[in-house]
């Protein structure tokens, strides 16, 4: 199993460093303006031909598309390129589109996007959790089969297998991911530190940050996503490297959130060494202060680097993995495809929603769009040159030390999310968290049988 996983980590490091090897670097601005550029000198991958001069004289189809997306954050990016799309379409098929965008908080967008499948009321597209949520929402016939797109062989291959079920492509992969917390590197160099690989060196480190009157952790606790991503990763790395049969336990009923009650080392020592007041902040405040300065890590991942580098363009930051125990081959970075996006089968204008999935992956307007969201490519197109952060991450990846995202079952990562919350406010125990993930685990394989 270790040599397999070796094998994929090696793959998957391969193909991110092979795409980084293309056009030289950018400047952020630059890649904003590129990203929100006409689209008329960029053919689509899906295009038909231009319309005759007949057509042209045709007034032109109507159609509208809903599209829900979960990343608010990226709200100025996905609207500048849906316009390019919508006179692309419309100078090459002769259809006037209009995209009814929606972008609710992430905290809600789950159980929103949940609550409208599940009524007949699906949006024609929608992103997803590659890994969390497509086996029960292609189960429940939320998802299209895509297998046959024009951007199915442009994804890498190990990007598509975390798309792929049942041997067919159901999502368009957007944020390919290789994450830890983040961490101020002006800070580190101030203080004398280097990023921690055991709970001890954690310890020392948080010491001498708070004698420089430092802050060590950034908390931002008002959308409970966010102090999720602590559990995340200490249940990633633990489960990894010491429970490497917990998951498959877990699902047969024959394992407990107990036996890695070791999690709780290193959230207990973020939660007592945090910012004050984290109920007042959430994601957009956090990034402002931590980008400011006002902390020297944040358990975040480096999909918030657009947020962060628009408060501070001159900020360096890195990223780095959790120790979450004294063997230091416990901190490991999480690979992941997290955020796709997926086409419902009852859309009303499903070719239309299938051309602008496939414009998503366009062979020219694409890596703009990519690089301007500072996402990690994942398409033959993407040959922009990568952030340091992600060439970071990769070094850990190049060392082993890595693991492939956990598959938990459907609805335990929110029942976790909540629990955390409680659990800063002692509201509830270890043990109580223990009981309740224990359940959720339970009631969500069993829904999936």
């Amino acid at each position: 199993m270790k040599k397999a996983l070796h094998l994929a980590l090696v793959l998957i490091l391969a193909v991110s460093f092979l795409s980084a090897c293309g056009s030289g670097n950018k400047e952020n601005n630059a890649s904003t303006k590129e990203a929100s550029a006409s689209p008329s000198s960029s053919p689509s991958a899906t295009a038909s031909e231009s319309p005759s001069e007949s057509q042209a004289d045709t007034p032109p189809q109507k159609v509208e598309l809903k599209v829900f997306m979960s990343f608010p954050r990226f709200k100025d990016q996905f609207e500048s390129y849906f316009e390019q799309f919508k006179a692309k379409e419309l100078a090459e098929k002769n259809i006037d589109v209009s995209i009814k965008l929606e972008m609710p908080n992430p905290d809600q967008a789950k159980q929103i996007l949940q609550t409208r499948l599940a009524s007949n009321d699906a949006p024609d597209l929608f992103t997803l959790h590659a890994i969390a949520d497509i086996p029960t929402y292609y189960k429940a016939g939320y998802l299209s089969d895509l297998s046959d797109q024009p951007f199915v062989p442009k994804v890498y291959d190990s990007v598509r297998k975390t798309v792929t079920y049942d041997g067919k492509v159901v999502a368009l992969p957007l944020e390919s991911l290789s994450w830890g917390y983040l961490y101020n590197k002006k800070i580190f160099k101030d203080v004398g530190i280097a990023p921690p690989q055991t709970i001890d060196e954690m310890k020392t480190a948080i010491d001498k940050l708070n004698g420089a009157k430092i802050k060590p952790f950034m908390l931002a606790f008002q959308e409970s996503w966010i102090p999720q991503l602590m559990m995340a990763l200490s249940l990633g790395g633990t489960v990894s490297s010491a429970h490497p049969d917990w998951i498959e336990k877990m699902n047969k009923g024959e394992a407990s959130y107990q036996d890695v009650v070791s999690v709780f080392d290193i959230i207990d020592l973020i939660m007592a060494n945090g910012t004050d007041k984290p109920f007042e902040v959430g994601n957009e405040a956090g990034s402002t202060d931590f980008a400011n300065g006002k902390a020297a890590m944040w358990v975040q991942g480096p999909w918030q680097a657009e947020t962060i580098l628009k408060v501070n363009p001159d900020m360096e930051f890195g990223v780095a993995p959790l120790p979450v125990s004294n063997d230091p081959a416990g901190a490991m970075i999480n690979l992941a495809t997290s955020t796709s996006l997926a086409v419902s089968p009852k859309s009303a204008n499903k070719e239309v929603a299938l051309d602008l999935l496939n414009y998503i992956l366009d062979d020219k307007d694409s890596a703009p769009l990519f690089e301007a969201l500072k996402f990690n490519p994942v398409a033959t197109m993407h040959t922009y040159e990568t952030f340091p952060w992600i060439a970071e991450a990769s070094s850990y990846v190049a060392e082993g030390k890595a693991y492939l995202d956990l598959s938990l079952p459907n609805g335990v990562t929110d029942e976790t999310a909540k629990l955390l919350q409680s659990y800063y406010a002692k509201d509830v125990t270890k043990e109580d968290i223990v009981k309740t993930l224990d359940k959720a685990w339970a009631k969500g394989v069993k829904a999936q049988q």
